[in-house]
């Protein structure tokens, strides 16, 4: 039962974490770039149908141009004045008509326009609400694009640790999860959960790094990582000064994996806070 509470705590921990003010603030810019949005879409949907209700009324007139060209010989009854006006009054219509259709495409490339820096806009604003992490994982992105990636699984983990070790945390977690994505029922695919949690517990953010870790324990109990993620699940519970499950977590790793380099260390540990606790038990 300690074991089942250990590994749930983790999952439940985790997720990201966002002030609720921050959080407001975001809804609510966020929804005045959507009505921007919208609003820009509608007069495009707008100009684009007037658009295509005139061009059909230009391929009319530029029939009645050439036919009244055609006719010219057979209008004999009537006199030169006569015909000139007509071909007139067709070509000053043909010529308003072609001015609507330039402004309209020109008004179709303003709104195109304002749309792309209305999406840029907003791509700014979520970066600089979310803060530093999110410029880096969007930078890391980017990057991620360019970068070729191996089509063997083996070497892609290991290109992902190969950038976690590099400093490349943001990229290596972008690799990560795309591993993750490719080869979700892969029997690596524990080391790939491991591999993403080390990059958050790199950037302290514990919560998401428990859960990283806590997958681990819960779904691949073969997985060569399995006491390293007990020993970082329990220094990931240390930070967040949950004592009682960091001790647990020390204790499990013994339990379960008592001759790994990683129980060592977790007897270690135990260790000393056995004796900082006869020690408190004393004073």
């Amino acid at each position: 039962m300690r074991r089942l509470a250990l590994i749930a705590l983790p999952l439940a921990l985790s997720g990201c974490f966002y002030p609720a003010d921050r959080g407001r603030t975001l809804e609510s810019r966020m929804e005045k770039l959507d009505a921007r949005t919208a609003q820009l879409e509608e007069e495009l949907r707008q100009t684009r149908e007037q658009l295509a209700s005139t061009l059909p009324r230009i391929d009319e007139k530029i029939v009645e141009v050439t036919r009244a060209l055609e006719g010219l010989d057979k209008a004999a009854r009537r006199t030169g004045a006569d015909i000139g006006v007509q071909l007139q009054k067709t070509v000053e219509d043909l010529a308003q008509l072609r001015g609507q259709v330039e402004t309209y495409q020109h008004r179709i490339g303003e709104l195109e326009t304002a749309l792309a820096r209305v999406d840029e806009d907003t791509q700014k604003r979520l970066l600089a609400l979310k803060g530093e992490d999110a410029v880096k994982e969007a930078e890391a992105r980017k990057k991620a694009e360019t970068l070729a990636r191996p089509t063997d699984k083996k070497a892609f983990l290991a290109l992902a640790r190969e950038k976690s070790k590099g400093g490349e945390v943001p990229l290596a977690r972008q690799l990560y999860a795309e591993f993750l994505k490719k080869w979700p029922k892969d029997a690596m695919a524990g080391e790939a959960h491991f591999g993403l949690g080390e990059t958050y517990f790199a950037e302290d953010k514990c919560r998401e790094a428990l859960f990283e870790y806590g997958k681990v324990l819960q779904e691949y109990p073969k997985t060569a990582s399995l006491p390293d993620a007990y020993l970082r699940s329990s220094d990931c519970f240390k930070k967040l000064k949950m004592k009682e499950e960091s001790r647990l977590a020390l204790e499990e790793l013994v339990k379960s994996h008592p001759k790994s380099d990683a129980a060592k260390t977790a007897k270690a540990r135990l260790e000393e806070l056995d004796k900082a606790e006869k020690k408190k038990g004393k004073k």
